[in-house]
């Protein structure tokens, strides 16, 4: 097995409130990825594979790090639809969309067990197969050669987490609330398991004159 690097996407359209209008970096969001780009350079991070999502705030995250490494896409790396899921939730159970950002807090995990019950019709994949599909795709990078770079999403970086630590819904809805943008987080091969070794760093951040650009919304 081998090491895996998980990276959230850059600060995306922080005002959206469905997939599509979501699904690009904002001004800092490239900045944020040339950041940790030229982080991982200075420090001579060593990686010989990457892989993203087939999502746009992935792929300009990846291009945004500038490394001289070609990305695979997989779609079993892309985010779950929280916007679409929170639409049905409110469609079937009145239960609103958050207006302010404080209310994500109560609202995602609110979101994650409804999907999980198989309480959202016409949901676009059911939480089952969104934990079968994360297990696999990293499966599948773990039992490749070499240390491996994967950009992804905050969402499925906490449900992997999750998976690796049996945790609950609440637990990883507030994990996933809290993970930056372009932060790392590392897995590493520990009794053919993937052990998580590394949680929500941004080195690349953690400087006074870049305080402000730290974001997780």
């Amino acid at each position: 097995m081998s090491t895996i690097t998980l990276i959230r996407h850059g600060q995306a359209n922080s005002t959206a409130t469905d997939e599509a209008s979501y699904d690009q970096l904002s001004d800092l969001g490239h900045q944020q990825a040339k950041w940790l780009g030229a982080h991982l350079r200075d420090t001579h991070a060593h990686h010989t594979r990457m892989f993203t999502g087939t999502l746009r705030r992935h792929i300009e995250t990846a291009d945004g790090l500038g490394t001289d490494l070609e990305a695979t896409r997989d779609e079993r790396l892309n985010e779950l639809e929280y916007f679409t899921l929170a639409h049905l939730l409110t469609e079937q159970h009145s239960i609103p969309f958050p207006k302010e950002q404080a209310d994500f807090i109560s609202h995602l995990p609110t979101v994650f067990q409804f999907w999980k019950d198989d309480k959202l019709e016409g949901a676009p994949e059911t939480y089952a197969y969104f934990q079968s599909r994360i297990r696999d795709g990293l499966a599948d990078i773990a039992a490749g050669t070499g240390p491996a770079l994967v950009v992804t999403s905050g969402g499925l970086i906490a449900n992997v987490l999750a998976q690796q630590m049996e945790l609950g819904v609440a637990a990883t809805a507030r994990m996933a609330i809290a993970i930056f943008h372009t932060s790392l987080h590392q897995f590493h091969p520990i009794g053919g398991h993937l052990s998580p070794v590394l949680f929500n760093a941004t080195p690349h951040l953690d400087t006074p004159d870049r305080s402000l650009s730290k974001t997780n919304i």
